[in-house]
């Protein structure tokens, strides 16, 4: 987790760039709601030249982004209602709270820790390079924050 001033392209970026950095396996694709810091080209771009398939949801479809809806409650409960918005070392506690939500808390629906469930899949889980190579960059396109428009000109161009 990070703290950003604000959602936008850059940040998302950022983000991104951190989690290839961090993540013990290769990030292969991404789903997001429909924020315009998601389908920014540049964002969209970068997810390519990572070889990182861009998922969005379908607009009503709240229940496909459950397991990120239900993260972000348990960090509103369990670390953002207990601190300090104007203490100095807030980025220092939240990687505190990372640390523990991911190295020490018993998750319900995993009933381990998630570091568990990354060691326990590791054997199955691909290298960089073995994604790359599964990366078909001709059924990967750049998406439209409107998913109608996104629709409409998926059916013109299949109609070409």
């Amino acid at each position: 987790m990070e703290i950003y001033p604000a959602r936008t392209a850059a940040n998302t970026i950022l983000f991104l760039e951190k989690m290839v950095e961090e993540m013990r396996f290769p990030l292969q694709s991404i789903q997001t709601d429909r924020g315009r810091e998601f389908f920014a080209y540049k964002v969209q771009e970068w997810l390519r030249e990572y070889c990182i398939k861009f998922r969005p949801i379908r607009p009503g479809q709240l229940h496909l982004n459950g397991k990120v809806e239900r993260a972000q409650q348990t960090d509103l409960k369990e670390f953002w209602a207990l601190i300090d918005f104007s203490e100095d070392h807030l980025s220092d506690r939240l990687s505190e709270y990372q640390h523990y939500y991911n190295w020490d808390r018993l998750h319900g629906s995993l009933r381990k820790t998630p570091m568990d469930q990354v060691v326990e899949l590791s054997r199955r889980t691909p290298f960089w390079d073995q994604v790359e190579e599964h990366y078909d960059a001709s059924k990967e396109f750049i998406r439209e924050q409107s998913y109608a428009k996104e629709v409409r000109l998926l059916k013109l161009k299949r109609s070409l």
